[in-house]
């Protein structure tokens, strides 16, 4: 009788699923947070618990992820992350890829960006590589000529031709749909967009290709890379729903990239 209850309860334990595992994950507003709010639902199911932190711009969430603040983040680019880890020094890795976001360049002033003026005012972002990325934009549209050895950092110094005299304003990224009123046009980031009310596809006056090498990532230290729960996560968003909520949430706006 007693062999009998012992290997019930050896079975029990076997059988039993494995006690639910919590994790903070730090992502952007928009289509970061509206995705991993999906993939909440599906990690749910196989024992992760997701709090989800939203964070208004691209410095706090790295750090908070390596503080321990956050087990990951969502919402940042291989050129991005590789930019913070060469200025931090931050121990980071970038597990999965998710989505990628096409840049886009908007105006209520001009339909194209021909019609720009002699010392019009472009707006883009602050931060090296997002900056860079812009100005890569703005050089394949044909407005202006950037150095090439400065790859993906280029600033407004690498500038080498510039036949409209294009005046560059460096704002925070968040700031930048706001900053329409006040500039001739400016190159925005997808979520900025979209939290903002611009679709890329309808109302951007320039797009970025698919040949662009910015596919954001799940991020989470390095010492936990080959944890059980950053599997699960990444399992979570490459969930065939997660795509099909992608493609019919954003109508091509975003392309999941896994």
């Amino acid at each position: 009788m007693m062999k009998f209850l012992v290997s019930v309860a050896l079975a029990a334990l076997i059988s039993a699923p494995a006690l639910a595992e919590d994790i903070k994950v730090g992502v952007t507003p928009g289509e970061h947070a509206q995705i991993m709010e999906k993939v909440k639902e599906i990690a749910a199911g196989k024992g992760l618990n997701i709090e989800i932190l939203e964070f208004s711009d691209y410095v706090v969430p790295n750090q908070a992820l390596a503080d321990g603040d956050l087990n990951a983040n969502s919402f940042q680019h291989q050129p991005y992350l590789d930019n913070q880890i060469a200025d931090r020094g931050f121990d980071l890795v970038g597990v999965g890829k998710t989505i990628t976001t096409p840049m886009g360049v908007y105006s209520k002033k001009v339909k194209s960006l021909a019609e720009l003026a002699d010392g019009a005012t472009v707006a883009i972002p602050n931060d090296p590589t997002n900056g860079g990325r812009a100005l890569l934009i703005l050089a394949k549209e044909g407005l202006i000529k950037v150095n090439p050895d400065a790859g993906l950092k280029a600033g407004p110094a690498d500038v080498t031709e510039n036949p409209k005299n294009i005046q560059f304003s460096e704002l925070d990224a968040a700031q930048l749909p706001r900053s329409l009123d006040d500039v001739d046009a400016a190159v925005i980031n997808t979520n900025y967009a979209l939290e903002a009310g611009l679709h890329p596809k309808s109302d951007a006056i320039a797009i970025e290709g698919s040949e662009s090498p910015y596919a954001n990532l799940i991020v989470v230290r390095s010492a936990d890379k080959d944890a059980p729960w950053v599997k699960t996560l990444v399992e979570s968003y490459h969930d065939d729903s997660i795509k099909a909520f992608i493609n019919d949430e954003f109508k091509g706006a975003l392309i999941p990239s896994w």
